[in-house]
């Protein structure tokens, strides 16, 4: 029978694909990534994100460790998470470019 654990590395990749599989949260961590500092405000005055979902995709962009700080009210303070930042741009990086298939030989 195979081995059917996954490593830790696959694991990580898995859960920072899941919190970034909505465009809304792509859109939280694109406005977040541009700022110099951490967000204080609402982020649905900012993006076309509705007031009663931004909450949600909060909690799971930090949940998966992609943003850091305070996601409660009344204290509203967002960042990237600069160290998982760097970790999911790596092992994005790495996943992409396992393909070894050249375009004549695959389908």
């Amino acid at each position: 029978m195979a081995n059917k654990d996954y490593s830790i590395r696959q694991e990580q990749l898995a859960r920072f694909a899941k919190a970034m599989g909505h465009p809304a949260r792509i859109a939280i961590l694109q406005f977040l990534a541009k700022q110099e500092t951490c967000y204080f405000g609402d982020i649905h005055e900012e993006l076309p994100i509705a007031k009663a979902t931004v909450s949600q995709h909060l909690k799971e962009l930090k949940e998966a460790g992609l943003i850091q700080g305070e996601v409660e009210s009344p204290k509203v303070k967002y960042c990237i998470n600069r160290d998982n930042w760097q970790l999911a741009k790596e092992l994005f990086g790495n996943f992409l470019d396992q393909c070894l298939c050249e375009k004549k030989r695959c389908c």
